[in-house]
């Protein structure tokens, strides 16, 4: 079992490493390559259309051919694009690796999760991707420290070498630890040996199926809230509340804390309480902190009271996300791969779409921020209540467990 945490946690570490990592040296960058940062920031819508336009694709061969192979994939992808990335003399290079950057991380950022549902039962599961959920939240908070370490000493490509020795460390990882864990594949392979037809139930498993969608939805508001929050802290922090540079670190870096801390603690959580009641007070802390931004501003009270509801908003995610994707992956077993593509595609989406269209319409960060949490809270606990998890014990692939 251990073997497939490792893989899982070293598959799912590119995708958050490829965002911030490289965000301390931006300003050489574009001086380097003749841009602007504001013109390099799209950088990071180039990559999630990366990760998206893969995932799909990614999934489908995920459920086909096998979990391993596109696991290292995804990692030479990474490392190759990574590296093309420190080498680019102009800013469409550079874009063009982004945009491979992000193909190898929603490749391997795909099969993580089918991993995932291959070999864990639904309550074990949750307790994984919550811890999952904590380890990405010390991404942001490290990778730009380690990038500022490494940027004393050295170039700002040797950032992108960094991001290209971590896909070779991963590639390394999947070909020598990780075990393949599709088992239609396998009863394909036996079945072609022996001249068997295999049956295939994934027709069974259908992706317009009410309790799939509900989750669905839930995780993508909750991905879209969280990335709403982390696009529009810098105003809330530095332009309404009147915080310097340093102190906006300083409060992110202790949301931060805060979700890792919550995280952590989900599954001791899920031990004594019910998914459902996680999941709904989840949905109270995040409404609690859309309440709280709101007063604060109507009422004008002490901006620092702001900070509470920042806190919520961590809390509120952490708490609930891992449950909510456990469940979401629970109906499928020959379709894990494409489950966790369309989930993936979903939230990285709904965001994007969300976090443009209140651009476009002019709507303020605090009210951006406001409106998904309440509207969004209120759809996400009328799901949980409405379709309810099935009393059903869906299958994981014994055979792999027992061999871990």
């Amino acid at each position: 079992m251990v073997r497939y945490l490792l893989c899982s946690f070293a598959l799912v570490l590119l995708y958050p490493t490829a965002i911030d990592l490289y965000l301390v040296g931006l300003p050489h960058i574009a001086k380097d390559l003749g841009a602007s940062e504001s013109q390099l920031h799209i950088a990071f819508s180039i990559y999630l259309a990366g990760m998206a336009t893969t995932m799909l694709f990614a999934g489908k061969f995920s459920d086909s051919i096998g979990r391993k192979p596109v696991a290292i994939f995804g990692a030479i992808t990474f490392a190759f694009a990574s590296q093309l990335g420190g080498l680019a003399e102009s800013s469409s290079t550079f874009l063009i690796a982004r945009f491979a950057q992000g193909i190898g991380a929603g490749s391997c950022y795909v099969v993580a999760f089918a991993i995932l549902r291959d070999t864990l039962d639904d309550q074990r599961r949750a307790k994984v991707l919550s811890m999952i959920n904590g380890i990405t939240c010390i991404v942001p908070v490290l990778a730009p420290v380690l990038g500022h370490l490494i940027m004393l000493k050295f170039p700002w490509p040797t950032l992108f070498t960094t991001m290209a020795s971590m896909g070779v460390l991963v590639c390394l990882i999947a070909v020598f630890v990780l075990r393949e864990t599709n088992q239609h594949k396998k009863s394909r392979i036996a079945a072609d040996k022996s001249d068997q037809p295999v049956s295939n139930t994934a027709e069974q498993e259908p992706f317009l199926e009410r309790f799939f969608v509900s989750r669905l939805i839930i995780t993508s508001i909750g991905v879209t809230t969280i990335l709403t929050y982390v696009n529009t802290s810098p105003m809330l922090i530095m332009s309404n509340m009147g915080y310097s540079r340093g102190d906006y670190s300083s409060v992110m870096a202790l949301t931060a804390l805060v979700s890792m801390i919550t995280s952590f603690s989900a599954p001791f959580a899920l031990a004594m309480f019910k998914q459902r009641t996680l999941m709904l007070v989840s949905q109270i802390l995040l409404l609690a902190a859309g309440l709280i931004l709101t007063v604060t501003c109507l009422a004008k009270l002490n901006p620092i009271t702001n900070l509470f509801g920042f806190a919520l908003v961590c809390a509120g995610f952490s708490l609930g996300f891992g449950v909510s994707m456990s469940q979401a992956l629970s109906p499928f077993s020959l379709r894990a791969g494409m489950a966790s593509s369309l989930l993936g595609i979903m939230q990285v989406c709904s965001s994007a779409l969300f976090i443009w269209f209140m651009g476009v319409i002019g709507v303020s960060a605090l009210n951006m921020l406001a409106i998904v949490l309440a509207f969004g809270g209120i759809i996400c606990v009328a799901l949980i209540l409405l379709v309810p998890s099935p009393s059903l014990n869906y299958s994981t692939n014994e055979e792999i467990v027992s061999t871990a």
